[in-house]
């Protein structure tokens, strides 16, 4: 029997990628059409959105929503990863680094900033990830970014051996790379910084008190229509409008959001609509097509 659509919030353990993580799943449910929202590095921790057959259109959306996590990042050492993963290299003593050194240099990393992902990020760059590209041994210029760090609160520092290790808590938009942060605030101070750390405590309205940790049985999805009410503003539809929903017309009907979910009078989420004009038009439709005469 193929599984229900849904969405499962996992935390993710280290030392798997995320698409791991779907295969996992996808052998669990016994489907093929898994997907997740905003990757993982394999190093990192924390919620990872899945999308399970027909909620796989949904996770576009739910990967735009700010995100929230819990850091460590090594000062006094450079990686060319950004990160623990990569060849480490001594840079200058940061040990004697106080905590307003640490705060003063974090002040122009939040708010609204131009940033420049890490060279191994997933961006493509003619057609090819860009950490492909660096692991062929290829010089890889990436162009930077406007992001939105909302938060960048240091909560403790450890110090000696000529290194300080840095707890940070970060609240960010979609695009945001942590790794980058702690590149360019060790930057800041002189003494070169990296990534040792990362667990991602938070995506939009998902966050880790609903994540589970995959195991042997296959774990019960939360509904789209749940998933929905979570993630954006939803509004219930008439018969008719249902109807009109399926096949993907656009409606005589404000709705309040670039994103907004459509639920149906049997409480299914049926789609989800943006602004046109007086009215609105489908940014994806979600209900299959069997469902038609029972909406």
């Amino acid at each position: 029997m193929t599984p229900t659509s849904g969405i499962l919030v996992v935390d993710k353990p280290q030392g798997l990628t995320s698409h791991q993580v779907v295969g996992q799943l996808r052998r669990l449910l016994g489907t093929r059409k898994v997907g997740h929202a905003g990757t993982l590095d394999p190093m990192a921790t924390g919620v990872l959105i899945l999308g399970v057959n027909r909620a796989t259109r949904m996770l576009g959306h739910l990967a735009l929503h700010d995100k929230a996590y819990l850091a460590t990042i090594r000062l006094g050492e450079n990686s060319s990863t950004d990160d623990a993963e990569g060849d480490v290299v001594a840079v200058a003593d940061a040990s004697q680094l106080s905590h307003g050194d640490v705060e003063a240099a974090c002040a122009p990393l939040r708010g609204r900033i131009s940033q420049v992902p890490s060279s191994v990020s997933a961006i493509k760059v003619n057609g090819q990830r860009a950490y492909k590209l660096v692991r062929d041994g290829q010089s890889v210029e990436l162009k930077s970014r406007e992001v939105e760090v909302s938060a960048l609160n240091v909560l403790d520092i450890r110090s000696g051996g000529g290194i300080s290790d840095v707890d940070v808590e970060v609240v960010c938009s979609s695009g945001t790379y942590i790794r980058a942060i702690a590149r360019d605030l060790g930057t800041s101070l002189g003494v070169g910084g990296h990534l040792t750390a990362l667990r991602r405590t938070r995506i939009g309205g998902y966050d880790l008190s609903t994540a589970v940790v995959l195991g042997v049985d296959a774990p019960p999805l939360m509904s789209m229509a749940d998933a929905g009410r979570l993630s954006f503003p939803c509004i219930d539809v008439t018969q008719q409008q249902a109807s009109d929903i399926h096949v993907g017309r656009r409606l005589d009907l404000a709705v309040p959001a670039e994103v907004t979910g459509m639920i149906s009078p049997r409480g299914d989420l049926l789609a989800l609509y943006r602004p046109d004009g007086e009215g609105s038009r489908p940014v994806s439709v979600l209900v299959p097509p069997e469902t038609e005469e029972t909406l």
